[in-house]
């Protein structure tokens, strides 16, 4: 008997392909968007890594403060993170740099990249790595040495897909006007220093840096490391009050830097990608719930149509369970079948956005998952009354029906 209501519930279906396609529409649509959200939210949170995956949980950066209410006149320079280390304890290590997007050029490729003037620190502070090469060393900031380090990407901008670390080492590339050798060549690593990208950026000496590249125009960036993660509140403290008073900057005026620790700025990011989830979720959730009335609608005019075979089925012993289990199976069969179709076009969808960089995207079984659980609950709850109103149809009135 089972068998024969699930066929009777699919030759129902199939004999209005159109109207089954549109019923299902929306669940498809509304799946689809799920796996998309949570595609979405995922790939959020691994940016939120990725970004960040080069500080450590005691990392604190220091910024300049410029345009945000500080004094015009600005002492923040590269050379604080010495008054710092001299100065605050609970100190770990310390490194400072100074970045500005200068033209870069090697042959005839020539891009604007973030240059980046860095201390003998740099490396190991900021977790570096090298594909090939040496790091600066201190000869080249006490020597003002023209040398370079290069991003992953940098590499491949300027001296095509196929170069490699060992191609470059030994080259020249021109930075704002001024030759550079390539000496070291960065791993690729997808992550950022603050508003720099690392796979994007070019290395150099600091020194070089602040003599001939940027003077007092470069944007400062000290990383600061606090020997714990529970000292990291009383440092960002002391060096708040130890940079004040290095700059002479009096009780009333704003600060001309800015403080910010790894561990708040990785919670406001994830704070930022979960709260889009949930916006996104909910519209998800909206879009399902119209599908469901959707449903609902096509179910109870399938009942109004078929009211004759029911009564028909009522009449040659069809029990109330029998009709109620058809009807609600076929409200099932509509909203699974759509979730399935939707689960394979989220799926596909993922790659295809990825590959064209429109955004951020990671698979999750998550979506999937609650993309088809949805889609059969919608199924149940909105096809239930139909099939209610179909089972409790009197043999005798649906018989006398137009």
């Amino acid at each position: 008997m089972i068998l024969e209501i699930i066929k009777m519930a699919f030759e129902s279906l199939f004999s209005n392909k159109t109207r089954s396609f549109l019923s299902m529409l929306g669940i498809i649509i509304g799946v689809s968007t799920v796996i998309a959200v949570f595609a979405i939210g995922q790939g959020a949170k691994d940016e939120v890594t990725s970004q960040f995956q080069n500080l450590s949980a005691n990392s604190i950066l220091i910024m300049s403060n410029m345009g945000r209410g500080a004094t015009a006149s600005s002492k923040f320079s590269a050379s604080d993170a010495k008054v710092i280390k001299d100065k605050v304890a609970n100190i770990g290590a310390i490194t400072g740099a100074l970045m500005g997007n200068l033209s870069v050029s090697y042959g005839s490729t020539n891009k604007n990249y973030e240059v980046t003037g860095a201390d003998v620190n740099y490396f190991s502070v900021s977790n570096l790595k090298l594909a090939g090469g040496r790091e600066i060393e201190d000869t080249d900031i006490t020597d003002k040495s023209m040398v370079a380090v290069l991003g992953s990407t940098a590499l491949t901008d300027l001296y095509g897909e196929t170069a490699t670390a060992a191609s470059a080492i030994g080259t020249t590339v021109t930075i704002n006007n001024k030759k550079f050798e390539v000496v070291g060549v960065l791993n690729v690593n997808g992550s950022r220093m603050g508003p720099m990208s690392v796979d994007e950026s070019i290395i150099v000496p600091l020194s070089v840096a602040e003599k001939s590249l940027f003077g007092s125009k470069g944007q400062v960036l000290l990383n600061v490391q606090a020997d714990t993660v529970d000292n990291v509140s009383a440092v960002s403290t002391n060096i708040t009050a130890v940079l004040r008073e290095e700059h002479k900057l009096k009780t009333t005026a704003a600060d001309d830097f800015r403080i910010m620790n790894a561990g708040s700025m990785v919670a406001a990011a994830q704070s930022s990608a979960n709260t889009m989830q949930i916006l996104l979720t909910v519209i998800a959730a909206i879009t399902l719930l119209v599908s469901g009335i959707g449903i609902m609608n096509v179910m109870l005019v399938t009942v109004a149509e078929r009211t004759k075979e029911i009564g028909i089925a009522k009449a040659i012993g069809g029990k109330q369970s029998d009709i109620l289990s058809q009807f609600i199976l076929e409200s099932i069969i509509l909203s699974t079948l759509g979730g399935i179709i939707g689960i394979i076009i989220g799926q596909i969808a993922i790659p295809i956005i990825s590959y064209f960089n429109i955004m951020t995207l990671s698979p999750s079984i998550t979506g999937p998952l609650i993309g088809f659980f949805f889609s059969f609950f919608v199924g149940v709850f909105f096809g239930f009354y139909p099939a209610y109103k179909a089972s409790r149809l009197d043999p005798v009135d649906a018989l006398r029906s137009e």
